[in-house]
Order: C-alpha cells, then structure tokens, then sequence
C-alpha cells in the first residue's frame, strides 16, 4: 500500500479521535457530576464508561501517529499492527471498567444497602447522553468506513452499545422514580457492567483473530480463486493464506504456469493475477505470487486451495 494512503488514513484517524474526545469528555463530565448529585450509580457508570471513550480516542491519535511512519529495517511490514494492538488494550479497559462497575453495584445489592430514588437531573443527563453517542457513533463508523480502520469501527460499536447501554440506565432510572426503590437504580448498574464486559469480550476476539492471522472469511479465498481463473495460463491456486493487517489485506499464494514459459512471461501471468485480485478485493496491503511449473508435485501442506471445498 502507497505511504501517502496511510497518510491519508491517520488523517481520518486523527479528525475521528479529535471528535471523539470533545464529545465524549463532555458527556462524560456532564453524567458523572449529576450522577453524583442525583445520587445515581447507574448514571455514574454511565459517565465512566464515557470517560473510557476518551481514553479509547487519545488512544487513536498515538496509534494514528505510530501507524503514518514507514516501514523501516526493524518493521519491514510497516507498523500497522499497532492498531490492532491498541483495539486489543481497548477491549481489556472495557472489561476492567464493566467488573468494577459491577462489584460495586452489587456490593449494594449483597448487602442489602439502602439506597435513595435518584433524582430528575440523572434523568435528563441520561437523555442528552443518548442524543450525543448516537451522534458520536455515526461519525466513529463514517470515519472508519472511510479510513478502512478497524480501530474506529470498534469504536463505533462500543458507542452504539454506549446508546443502548444509557437506554437501559433510563429504564432503570424510570422504574427506581415511579416505583419509589432505590435498589432498583442498582440493578441497572451491574446490568450496565454485563453490557460492558459483552462488548469488550466481541472486541478482544475480533482483535485476537487478527493478530493470530485468523478470522478470514471463506468469501475472500474464493474470490481469490475467481481471479486466478480469470487469468490465461494461471491455473492450481494453492498455499493460499490471507490475513489483515490493521484492516488491510496481506495475500501470499502459488500459481502454476506452463513449464515451458520464459521468466518474464511467467512474471507477466503472476502481475496479472495481482491485478485480477486487486479487482476483486478492497483494501489489499501487499500480494505475494509465487510462480511453479503445472505439474508440480512437491507436498505443501501450509494455506488453502479449493480442495479446502473453500
């Protein structure tokens, strides 16, 4: 992939980290200060989970500057990964943030601790709050669909959950003030932490798959498969192995050609199916293509090819 569309990605990156943080450092100020004064914990974990959100993006703006420098002898694949790192450590936050919240809760509710109905403010915060994240969301997933960053678009999702997390703090808060019960604000705060640690969980194993080069879709190896075809002379796709580099395709493959093919003419059939597959796929890093005469017999047992019934 060209610097400059790296370039061009942290600069997305940066703008959706910028956003980020503005309004997630005010939704956060905003629950957690009426939270405390309306008496209510579910709202206070509300504005923690949003305090995590800023940390997330001050998290992206040094994953944006790490990822825009060039590759170099001590990472000759770039630096990409860092951001699949840092959704990893984001993930881990998240869970910590949701069992905190939860062993607090319910402390309260083990105990039997008494607790006041909070008051209107922690209502009105909650929906300003539920306004604000589905604003914040949007522009997390336009960024990061444009970007092409997982990073972001996991960002986006944790604040989609933020939407329907708060969604169910207002229900909480709701039954608390019409049925006068305290306890019951509570209850929507470990439910709050469970939201939390669901997220964090779907995040981390996305993340996981693509730092153990898994997670790839059968979808893309047959559309690999389709563009070898598509070439005359290419023929025997195999040793296929496809994975991501923060969120862009790394492909190493074999072809064969016939034997009796100069070198230049078997380069030109293996360009040819790089085009092909660029065709096809989106967001490709780099494509390696191995070039072996038809009929090759040697035992390679590493990547995939339609016997896989791909």
């Amino acid at each position: 992939m060209e610097q400059k569309n790296i370039t061009g990605k942290a600069r997305l990156i940066k703008i959706a980290s910028f956003t980020a943080i503005g309004g997630n450092t005010l939704l956060a100020a905003a629950k957690i200060i009426m939270g405390v004064y309306a008496g209510s914990h579910a709202v206070i974990g509300d504005g923690i989970d949003s305090s995590v959100d800023v940390l997330i993006a001050i998290m992206s703006l040094i994953v944006a500057r790490i990822i825009s420098r060039p590759a170099d002898e001590c990472h000759p694949w770039g630096h990409g990964r860092a951001e699949t790192i840092a959704t990893t450590l984001l993930a881990c936050v998240l869970f910590f943030a949701g069992a905190q919240l939860i062993l607090n809760s319910g402390k309260d509710i083990i105990l039997g601790t008494e607790r006041e109905v909070p008051s209107m403010p922690a209502l009105i915060v909650t929906l300003v709050s539920i306004a604000g994240k589905l604003l914040l969301a949007w522009s997390q997933y336009v960024f990061g669909k444009k970007a092409g960053s997982p990073m972001l678009k996991a960002n986006a999702k944790n604040m989609t959950a933020d939407v329907l997390l708060s969604t169910g703090v207002l229900v909480g808060l709701g039954f608390s003030m019409f049925f006068n019960i305290g306890i019951i604000d509570s209850w929507a705060a470990v439910l709050v932490g469970v939201w939390v640690i669901k997220t964090a969980l779907g995040i981390f194993f996305e993340a996981n798959a693509e730092l153990m080069d898994g997670g790839s879709e059968k979808i893309f190896y047959r559309m690999v498969f389709e563009a070898v075809k598509s070439v005359d002379e290419a023929g025997n796709p195999h040793r296929v192995r496809m994975r991501r580099i923060a969120g862009l395709w790394d492909i190493d493959m074999d072809i064969e050609v016939p034997p009796h093919k100069t070198v230049i003419e078997a380069h030109m059939i293996a360009y040819k199916v790089e085009k092909a597959i660029k065709g096809r796929i989106e967001n490709i890093y780099d494509i390696v293509v191995h070039v072996e005469p038809a009929g090759n017999l040697e035992n390679e047992g590493y990547g995939l090819s339609e016997k896989n019934g791909i």
